[in-house]
């Protein structure tokens, strides 16, 4: 590692309990007023932002989160309304997030590596509750977490969230319609072994490589002596070299980064969804992604290969 004190200070940084609010956000925090019909709502969409964010990284419920809102706003002698937990809890379900995206797309830009994966996060409610209290056993529930990253940067640039029984490879197409600029390569695992991944980045990307293992008993296809696909070309150098090598070769090492990133998720965020209903668990994911990206631009190790 090359910055390890530029990106210690960092890791430190990311703990810190230092609020403030700048002029422009005292500016923004209360709505602007309505030209259509309807009430006129109080806070504006920057205010919710900030609650819910700070919901999301101290793990609390919306009562907890409006006390600690007040708290702040008290703390820092600010006149500013603060968002009731019914009024949080409303407008979460409309909320409109920030997009993820590669600040660096544009004429000029490098195309990226997307990483791809998934992970289970538990449904908060009545079966986790009877499990915890009485030890009952119950089928517990759960959402899939659908991520793609960056390889370079490390930033989450594209998510969904489905049911448990929504296969991975069905998520390519979402994910890669929410990535911003040219892709270079589409990583994932075995999952993402389906004829409809190939198509799907083939559409988008034509130039980009799509570097997905292959299943144990896959078989080349029926024109792999006269115009062999991708897959039949990693079905080859598998064949010949193994598949340690293909992974060395290939550059499927990488996908390594994205499941550092669900790991930085469920140690930041944690491995559950506190939202009841779907609106509100697809504005507690886009949030998440929202404050894990701001994280991540604090700082970030940079490594040399040195052996």
């Amino acid at each position: 590692m090359t910055n390890w004190p530029a990106y210690d200070a960092s890791l430190r940084q990311r703990g810190s309990l230092t609020v403030w609010f700048t002029d422009e956000a005292i500016a923004a925090w209360a709505a602007e007023p309505r030209t259509t019909r309807g009430g006129q709502p109080w806070y504006s969409p920057l205010a919710i932002l900030t609650a819910v964010t700070l919901r999301a990284l101290f793990r609390l419920a919306y009562r907890q989160a409006e006390g600690l809102i007040g708290s702040i706003v008290g703390l820092l002698g600010l006149n500013l309304r603060v968002p009731d937990h019914t009024t949080l809890s409303r407008r979460a379900a409309t909320l409109e997030v920030p997009r993820p995206g590669n600040a660096d797309a544009g004429a000029g830009s490098e195309p990226m590596h997307l990483l791809v994966d998934s992970t289970g996060l538990k449904l908060c409610g009545k079966g986790e509750w009877l499990l915890e209290k009485h030890g009952t056993a119950t089928r517990r529930s759960w959402r899939m977490l659908h991520l793609g990253v960056d390889a370079d940067t490390g930033g989450i640039v594209a998510s969904t969230l489905t049911r448990k029984d929504v296969d991975d490879a069905s998520q390519a197409d979402p994910l890669l319609d929410q990535v911003a600029g040219s892709v270079a390569s589409f990583t994932g695992d075995g999952a993402y072994d389906q004829d409809r991944v190939y198509a799907g980045v083939a559409e988008r990307h034509p130039e980009a490589a799509v570097v997905v293992p292959p299943r144990a008993t896959a078989v080349p296809s029926e024109m792999a002596e006269s115009a062999p696909t991708q897959r039949d070309g990693h079905l080859q150098r598998i064949a010949e070299h193994g598949r340690m090598a293909w992974q060395n070769a290939s550059g499927y090492n990488r996908r390594a980064r994205v499941e550092a990133t669900m790991s930085r998720w469920k140690q930041v965020i944690g491995d559950e969804l506190r939202a009841h209903a779907d609106e509100r668990r697809r504005t507690e994911v886009a949030v998440a992604v929202h404050a894990l990206n701001r994280m991540l631009k604090l700082g970030r190790p940079s490594y040399v290969r040195v052996a």
